[in-house]
């Protein structure tokens, strides 16, 4: 239809520039015509410009109708060959059915009359195929005008190698990168692909993330939980500078903590929990935790971080297992905590009649057979190990 449009518009300019010249002299002509009792008077440019919209009324009409009997005719018509589809309807095919791999060369003569995307969907083809040098090399002859899209797949490659440093810095550069005009009517689609790259490189470099401008800002909240697991599994690993940037870091979210999903903080919890100089912040984060809803391991670590220290505020503890109490009732692993502390400060007594509570509990049944077995070091290292491959079981460190 576009090009019928450019056609008869091209005819119209064509004709006013005849008609112009022949009625430079001449005038613009007169014409009467009588038939039937009706009498038209005109002049030669109106007449010419009437059969000129008449024809493109008519051509318009006939490419409506045909492409209508087409589609109709498509939809009863039984197919037979893939080779007989439309190419635009080949093309559909093979991405429902993702098989792009399989039919390559279709999809690359498709494409090979494309300026813009020859080389993105040659480069492309060569990534699924794990050709990224090839990939790479073909890219820097591609389309300016697609370099967004040339950046992508540079990116994807970089990730695929395992070149963080590459992956980030090109990142960074797309992300501050003003889009191309012709692509802002897919502009929310272009903000998706990034965020997906942010979060390939979060979870496949954690650490390196740590060092991006935009941090924390271009995540899906799912995508940090899954950065956070993998910052933890590696954490092992991490150089001085890498556990100096996490602390820095949390001290720059510290602030919008509230706005982030319970899990996510529970995270940074048990990142907090590696650093002893940041105790207090944790003990704050733990607090806030709890204060939001009981979970026996947020309990456990803000326990365990008061027991670390070198010399322990007992009575803070238990006044804090306390307010505890009131809030969450009958929670076990108070009463669990508890005798820990009173075996520590030689309040025995209490801490014996503390073991009366909770008779199906677990935890409160390993205190009483570990009571039992008091002074026999060696079954209560063997009741330990029976207890510490529990998943369940909460380890104190005391």
């Amino acid at each position: 239809m576009k090009q019928i449009l450019w056609v008869y518009g091209l005819i119209a300019l064509i004709t006013l520039a005849l008609l112009s010249v022949l009625s430079y002299r001449s005038g613009a002509g007169y014409i009467y015509a009588y038939w039937n009792n009706i009498q038209i008077q005109t002049n030669v440019w109106i007449l010419v410009y009437f059969f000129v919209a008449l024809s493109f009324l008519g051509h318009s009409a006939w490419y409506i109708l045909k492409r209508y009997f087409n589609q109709e005719r498509r939809k009863i018509e039984t197919t037979f060959s893939f080779n007989r589809l439309h190419p635009y309807e080949q093309l559909g095919v093979i991405w429902l059915l993702e098989g792009a791999q399989e039919k390559k060369d279709f999809v690359q003569e498709v494409f090979n009359q494309s300026g813009l995307l020859k080389q993105i969907i040659q480069a492309r083809l060569l990534f699924s195929q794990q050709h990224y040098a090839e990939a790479l090399n073909i890219l820097e002859s591609s389309s300016t005008s697609a370099f967004e899209l040339a950046e992508i797949q540079r990116i994807e490659i970089y990730l695929a190698q395992n070149q963080a440093q590459q992956a980030l810095t090109h990142l960074e550069f797309l992300n501050g990168h003003e889009l191309s005009p012709w692509l802002s009517q897919v502009s929310q689609a272009y903000k998706n692909k990034l965020q997906v790259l942010w979060g390939g490189v979060a979870i496949q470099f954690p650490f390196q993330y740590l060092h991006s401008t935009q941090f924390g800002q271009l995540l899906t909240l799912d995508t940090k939980q899954k950065w956070l697991t993998a910052l933890l599994s590696q954490l092992d690993t991490a150089s001085l500078e890498e556990h100096e940037l996490v602390q820095k870091r949390y001290l720059n979210i510290e602030n919008h903590l509230d706005v982030l999903p319970y899990e996510i903080k529970v995270l940074w919890l048990k990142l907090l929990t590696h650093y002893p100089e940041m105790s207090q912040q944790h003990q704050h984060l733990a607090l806030q935790l709890l204060n939001e809803k009981f979970d026996q391991d947020v309990f456990y670590l803000l326990f365990q971080q008061h027991l670390l220290r070198q010399n322990p505020d007992y009575d803070a503890i238990e006044q804090q297992i306390e307010t505890l109490e009131k809030k969450y009732l009958g929670i076990p692993v108070f009463t669990f905590a508890k005798w820990h502390i009173y075996n520590a400060t030689g309040k025995t007594q209490q801490a014996e009649q503390l073991l009366s509570l909770y008779p199906d509990d677990a935890l409160m049944n390993y205190l009483r057979i570990k009571s039992t077995l008091k002074g026999n070091d060696e079954l209560i290292m063997q009741l330990n190990s029976i207890f510490e491959n529990d998943a369940n079981f909460v380890k104190f460190k005391i």
